[in-house]
């Protein structure tokens, strides 16, 4: 019996282990865990049921890395070679469940230096594929992280190479208002990242690397006006927290370049950022704000226009990756509403509904649009809000819906 989910869940990460344990640890975690079920009273039963369900979840993550990692591979080798001697060679089972432990963080890292989910799932598959060709120079489990950090810094740094992407700035489009602001960057590839699936403090100790900021949009979208190499080397220094030593190895760099790199990194930052810090992070969303995406959910659903304008900021930014629209100001994005929501307009959309979420650490609302005619309320678009010193709705990034199921949200209602 424990006080609160947060004590079973800290009980339970301490019987893991600080290395996490091996598939047959896992396999006895399980076993355990269902001997231990029992169906009264409800809650501690539903609490032992999503405990279970976790751990099965993770053996099944097991199962197909090792699956993965044993099936021979068409690609060459890691670019970054990493001159160690293994103690011990790990076999599938046990190589699985090691990197199975620093899966969100690896995903995370992978994330920030690509801005796109999709891009950081497939890139910590290519991570965890790298490190079992070359297990042969993994030192210990101590070393793990750093590891596999480097692995996976190569591996997006490569990836960069091939796809060359460079953000570039949202032109007018014909026949629309799009405001008197300037045109804000378009970064086609971003994408939003869900809370639920970002490490806790005890699966990344770092505090700078779970450090809130550094996986805000405003961040995300800045930092991909750097070039690859820079945009690694302030990550692992400014993010991570590596030492300039640390970085170089990682990296294949002197010292020296290190250093040069992240003096050149942090202006190019500075000047995409908003100008003053409170403008763009905070300690986390406030119950006030809380309140007011609940008040433009609702407003939305009602189809209140004039509610939904009075939560905008009057210099509000609308973008929805990677589609061409952009609107600055609140008069050009109410005019924009207002052709959709207007039932009596030939081009109205449908009837809204929305459902709470959460991503970059930012609150957001998942919207579901019944068409004129039809049944069922399918999904339309993630609307992720960051809001001023003013407690205003300062932007609005809006998302296309094929993302709902990583935030644990149905594709219909």
């Amino acid at each position: 019996m424990y006080c609160s989910a947060a004590c079973r869940q800290k009980a339970y990460r301490e019987r893991q282990g600080s290395g996490g344990v091996g598939v047959d640890g896992l396999i006895k975690e399980i076993g355990r865990q269902v001997a231990e079920l029992v169906p009264q009273p409800p809650s501690v039963f539903y609490s032992g049921v999503t405990e279970l369900s976790s751990s099965v979840a993770r053996l099944r993550r097991v199962a197909r890395t090792a699956r993965d990692t044993a099936q021979e591979s068409v690609t060459h080798g890691p670019v970054t070679e990493v001159p160690a001697v293994a103690e011990v060679p790990l076999d599938e089972g046990d190589f699985a469940a090691l990197v199975e432990s620093h899966r969100r963080e690896i995903q995370v890292h992978c994330y920030r230096m690509t801005g796109s989910y999709d891009d950081a799932e497939d890139l910590v598959q290519e991570t965890f594929l790298r490190a079992w060709r070359a297990r042969d120079t993994f030192e210990g489990r101590a070393g793990a992280r750093t590891w596999l950090y480097r692995i996976a810094t190569n591996a997006c740094l490569d990836f960069q190479r091939r796809t060359a992407r460079r953000p570039r700035r949202y032109e007018p489009l014909p026949g629309m208002n799009h405001g008197g602001g300037e045109p804000p960057a378009r970064v086609t590839w971003l994408q939003p990242y869900p809370d639920d699936e970002l490490p806790s403090a005890e699966e990344q100790p770092e505090a700078a690397a779970v450090s809130r900021e550094t996986l805000e949009l405003v961040f995300l979208a800045a930092v991909q006006h750097l070039p690859p190499r820079q945009r690694a080397v302030l990550v692992l220094r400014d993010v991570l927290g590596l030492t300039a030593v640390e970085t170089g190895k990682a990296l294949d760099m002197t010292v020296a370049s290190v250093n040069s790199a992240l003096q050149r990194a942090r202006p190019t930052l500075r000047d995409r950022l908003p100008g003053r810090r409170a403008d763009w992070t905070a300690d986390g969303p406030t119950e006030h704000q809380r309140a007011l995406v609940k008040r433009y959910m609702a407003a939305a659903e009602r189809l209140d226009l004039s509610e939904v304008a009075a939560l905008l900021s009057e210099d509000v930014v609308l973008t929805m990756p990677p589609n061409p629209f952009w609107f600055t100001g609140r008069d050009a994005l109410v005019e924009f509403l207002s052709v959709s929501l207007d039932v009596n307009s030939p081009m109205f959309l449908g009837h809204w509904r929305h459902l709470p979420a959460r991503a970059n650490g930012q609150l957001a609302a998942g919207g579901y649009v019944r068409r004129p005619g039809t049944t069922v309320y399918r999904a339309q678009v993630l609307d992720v809000l960051r809001f001023d010193a003013d407690d205003r709705i300062a932007e609005i990034t809006s998302f296309e819906p094929h993302l709902f199921p990583a935030f644990g949200l149905p594709l219909r209602l």
